[in-house]
């Protein structure tokens, strides 16, 4: 069976396809990648523009051929932060179905952590024990704990780098005031949900995400073309260093990094600032990265669903 995931973030709309079935991993067998930051075209009226809506609806036509020209079985297309923060979402929504006959449903912030929460637990398995996973979005952070399938704690904070880099870091580079302000901003946010988490507790602190995976790979950590299954990690120590010298650094100079994708250069100091501050809240050293993430966790879900009718 070809199953396939349409996810609108608020970077990228992304398509992935794979061929699944009961009991087998979920082998990619597409994946392609429009990349739109809605986030940051969300204008002073919450709106998401003209110009916003126009690029997604021609992402998704693109992405609907694609999956239909790879016979694809079951195509779910969902929507994240930046679609369902915007003002006019459901005009967005709307012109989306009628120009391109896909219906996008918008994820709920705890409904992403929770199935980001199901991909790290299949990718790493029961001995992993209590999981704690960290996924840093455009628009918010996903925080979840558990030790079943299901997290005990599953939390959404509107802390994510597109829209962090657009409400406040002013400049290429920013200020060091302005990054010292994001720094306080970002420890009170995560006040209430560290508390949260610290109650459920953990044994395996995960971080999954592009931004976590950017982030380990200027801190050292094998590159891409290693293959998923290369271990990973990301240190307090290793991101501190990442983030005192890139806090200097213009995204230009960014984007010629090993590792950093151009499109995203500007936004890897908010991401930066959100890992090390929410690291440091939770007292953790180390997290180990996770190749899967939302998209595998939509999979699988759905995979179960369509299983059991």
């Amino acid at each position: 069976m070809r199953l396939g995931v349409l996810d609108v973030g608020s970077n990228t709309v992304h398509l992935l396809l794979v061929d699944a079935h009961h009991g087998a991993h979920p082998w990619p067998a597409h994946s392609q990648k429009a990349e739109l930051r809605l986030a940051e075209r969300i204008g002073k009226d919450g709106e998401l523009s003209k110009a916003g809506a126009d690029s997604l609806v021609a992402a998704v036509a693109q992405a609907r051929d694609a999956a239909a020209a790879l016979e694809t079985d079951d195509l779910l297309a969902f929507a994240t932060s930046a679609v369902r923060d915007a003002k006019n979402s459901a005009r967005v929504l709307k012109r989306v179905r009628e120009e391109t006959g896909v219906d996008l449903q918008v994820l709920a912030g705890e409904a992403e952590a929770i199935m980001t929460f199901l991909a790290v637990r299949r990718w790493f398995g029961w001995s992993a024990g209590r999981l704690l996973v960290m996924d840093i979005g455009g628009g918010s952070l996903e925080l979840a704990a558990g030790i079943d399938e299901e997290p005990d704690v599953a939390l959404s904070v509107p802390l994510g780098v597109g829209r962090l880099t657009r409400e406040r870091l002013d400049g290429d580079p920013p200020s060091a005031a302005a990054v010292a302000a994001l720094c306080e901003y970002v420890e009170a946010e995560v006040a209430k949900p560290v508390k949260k988490l610290a109650d459920s507790g953990w044994d395996r602190p995960v971080a999954t995400s592009k931004t976590f995976r950017t982030l380990a790979r200027l801190a050292g950590a094998a590159p891409s073309s290693a293959g998923p299954r290369a271990p990973r990690r990301l240190t307090r120590v290793g991101l501190h260093q990442v983030l005192s010298f890139i806090r200097r650094m213009p995204s230009a100079a960014l984007a010629e990094i090993d590792g950093v994708s151009p499109g995203r250069a500007h936004q890897i100091l908010a991401g930066a600032v959100v890992a090390e501050v929410t690291m440091r809240s939770l007292g953790i050293e180390e997290v180990e990265i996770c190749p899967w993430a939302l998209r595998e966790g939509v999979i699988l879900r759905r995979l179960e669903v369509l299983e059991s009718s």
